[in-house]
């Protein structure tokens, strides 16, 4: 049972009820006794409002939870069992090496949406949900990347995906298939790190800042938190929303997604981040494993505020990625922030093909191994 879409809806839908109920017996008691006229009608005024609220809210958390119940029956992609315990994972397309997509922080499967589509008409393409995100059984601490590597080599055993694939990780993605590619080379023909993080990389004074000032944050993150679960993001905004770039299926999968947020798996894997670090800081280097990488536009970055000490050390770590094999490249993704899938989808889809056709030998391999360009 989902605790956070299911009980504490519940819960609330119960107490909203009570307390509309409380309110309408205390207007009608105030009503009877012999007040003065203004304290009557400020007291029915207030209570007519908790009342109102009570019950707005009662029935926000429940059609969000008979909602999102409705929605996700029917995952897309097939769910398989690992050790025991449900994964999904969604394929499209035909050919090899196949890709792998993984989710970055607090994300899924779904995250992909957009590109997932474009890359599968060059190879077969799979998204997957890793533990306590999407569709994926909820597991015990530690969510660390040793953990979500096994896991996944279990899934693609389960799902009878035929290797080496190519790994591409988002955000806190990369460090998952960095371990990956350590722990299982021989099952790996190349790496992309679409904006990755780096291991320990929060060590650094620059992150140690930005992570403080995001902590002065926290109490908004708790409110939002209990937004979600009562239904309010569907109730204000309708969660199956049209996205660019996403047929009318994805779209509102997507949608739906997006009122189910997996806050508890993106907890844990945001605790285990120090021993996630821990154990792939010394993954690497590759040999002349094929390696891409897109990184954001650092002026695009800049330009949202983000402070210059830290696009400066961002920048710097993007950099020394291309350390990790002879045989790497880096993209500068000109005008796209972090989400560069969703920024500049065509830069992935026309670099991404191309990278799998020279790991095929079907095109010569670039004679610039080592550069950084934007594009």
């Amino acid at each position: 049972m989902d605790f956070n879409y299911v009980v504490i809806p519940a819960l609330i839908a119960f107490g909203g009820i009570l307390i509309a109920w409380f309110c309408l017996r205390r207007i009608l008691l105030i009503g009877s006794k012999s007040f003065p006229t203004w304290r009557k009608a400020t007291a029915g005024v207030v209570l007519s409002l908790v009342g109102l609220i009570s019950l707005i809210l009662a029935g926000s958390s429940g059609w969000n939870a008979i909602a999102l119940r409705h929605s996700r029956s029917r995952p897309p992609g097939k769910i398989y069992l690992v050790n025991g315990h449900r994964m999904r994972i969604d394929c499209m397309g035909s050919g090899s090496p196949v890709i792998i997509l993984e989710s970055g922080a607090g994300g899924d499967g779904l995250d992909w949406g957009n590109v997932q589509p474009l890359l599968a008409k060059t190879t077969r393409t799979c998204s997957y949900d890793r533990a306590g995100m999407g569709w994926s059984d909820a597991l015990p601490p530690p969510r660390d990347a040793d953990h979500v590597a096994t896991e996944l080599n279990g899934l693609l055993t389960a799902a009878q995906i035929v290797r080496p694939v190519v790994l591409m990780g988002a955000s806190r993605g990369g460090i998952f298939i960095r371990d990956y590619a350590t722990r299982y080379p021989a099952e790996v023909a190349g790496l992309i790190f679409v904006d990755t993080g780096v291991p320990l990389q929060q060590r650094n004074p620059a992150f140690k800042a930005d992570a403080e000032s995001r902590q002065k944050g926290r109490p908004y993150m708790l409110m939002q938190r209990a937004l979600f679960y009562a239904g309010i993001p569907r109730l204000v905004l309708g969660c199956p929303a049209q996205f660019p770039g996403l047929d009318e299926r994805a779209s509102k999968l997507y949608g739906e997604d997006q009122c189910h947020q997996s806050f508890d798996g993106d907890d844990l894997e945001t605790d285990s981040l120090i021993r996630s670090g821990e154990e792939t800081v010394h993954t690497g280097p590759y040999c002349r494993l094929p390696i891409l990488i897109f990184s954001h536009d650092p002026a695009t970055v800049a330009s949202g505020g983000q402070p210059a000490d830290l696009v400066r050390v961002s920048e710097n770590m993007q950099e020394d990625l291309k350390k990790l094999s002879a045989r790497s490249r880096r993209i500068i993704a000109k005008g796209s922030g972090h989400r560069i899938s969703w920024k500049r989808p065509e830069l992935i889809e026309r670099e991404v093909s191309l990278f799998i056709e020279r790991i095929r030998g079907t095109v010569p391999e670039p004679t610039d191994y080592g550069s950084t360009t934007t594009e």
